[in-house]
C-alpha cells in the first residue's frame, strides 16, 4: 500500500482539503505563506508544493507580490502528491500541506491530495485561479470545486470598485487576447483581474 493510513484517527476526522480560490491579484500567495508561518510558529511542521511551469519566482519558491517567499517543492503533470506526503511523513511529523498554482494540478492529483487528508489526517489547503482568461475552469480547479471539503473564495478588487472574478488576458498594446493556449505565464503585463461586466466588455470590444 503506497501511503500510510492516518496516524491518529481523530485527526483523519479533522484533516479537510481545502481549496482557496480567486482571480489574478487577489493575494493567494500571500495568504498560503501566513497560513505556512502560522503553522510554523506554533512548532508544527508543514509541506510547501508550488506548480514547475511557473518560472516567475526563485526556483522551489512561492513567491508573493508584496515580498514574501519561501522554500517549495516544485510539481508537474506526473509528479505523485501522496507519495511526497508519505515520505515526509515517515521522517516525522507531518501538519499540513499547502499547495500553490492548484489550477495546474491534474484531476488525478487532486485525489491524491484528497488522499493525504483521508488517509493519511493531514489538512491539505490548495490556493489556485478558478478559471483562466476565456472564463474557462482550469483542470485542477474543476477537481477542486468538485472534491474540496471546503471552498473559500478570495477577494480581488476589479478598476471600477466591485469584486474581480475574471482574468482578461492583455497583448502588449493592452488589447483583450480571446485565443491562445490555456497556460501561458504572466503577471500584470499580461492580465488584468476584472469583474464579469467589464471582462465581458472588454472582449466585446
Amino acid at each position: 500500500m503506497r501511503a500510510p493510513a492516518a496516524h491518529d484517527r481523530r485527526d483523519a476526522a479533522l484533516a479537510k482539503l481545502y481549496f482557496y480560490y480567486a482571480s489574478m491579484n487577489a493575494g493567494k500567495s500571500t495568504n498560503l505563506l501566513q497560513a505556512d508561518f502560522n503553522y510554523r510558529e506554533r512548532g508544527m511542521t508543514t509541506m510547501l508544493l508550488t506548480a514547475a511551469i511557473d518560472d516567475r519566482a526563485a526556483p522551489h519558491a512561492i513567491s508573493s507580490r508584496i515580498g514574501l517567499s519561501a522554500p517549495a517543492l516544485s510539481f508537474g503533470p506526473d509528479t505523485d502528491l501522496a507519495a511526497l506526503a508519505a515520505a515526509r511523513l515517515a521522517d516525522g511529523p507531518l501538519h499540513c500541506v499547502l499547495v500553490d498554482e492548484a489550477q495546474f494540478l491534474t484531476r488525478r492529483q487532486v485525489l491524491q491530495l484528497a488522499e493525504i487528508a483521508d488517509r493519511m489526517g493531514i489538512p491539505v489547503l490548495a490556493y489556485g485561479l478558478r478559471t483562466d482568461f476565456r472564463a474557462q475552469l482550469f483542470e485542477g480547479s474543476a477537481a477542486l470545486l468538485g472534491l474540496a471539503d471546503a471552498l473559500i473564495e478570495l477577494k480581488a478588487v476589479c478598476a471600477c470598485g466591485r469584486k474581480a472574478t475574471m482574468n482578461l488576458r492583455v497583448d502588449a498594446a493592452g488589447q483583450a487576447v480571446a485565443e491562445g493556449a490555456q497556460t501561458e505565464i504572466g503577471g500584470n503585463d499580461r492580465y488584468v483581474a476584472l469583474c464579469r461586466r467589464h471582462f465581458l466588455e472588454k472582449h466585446r470590444g
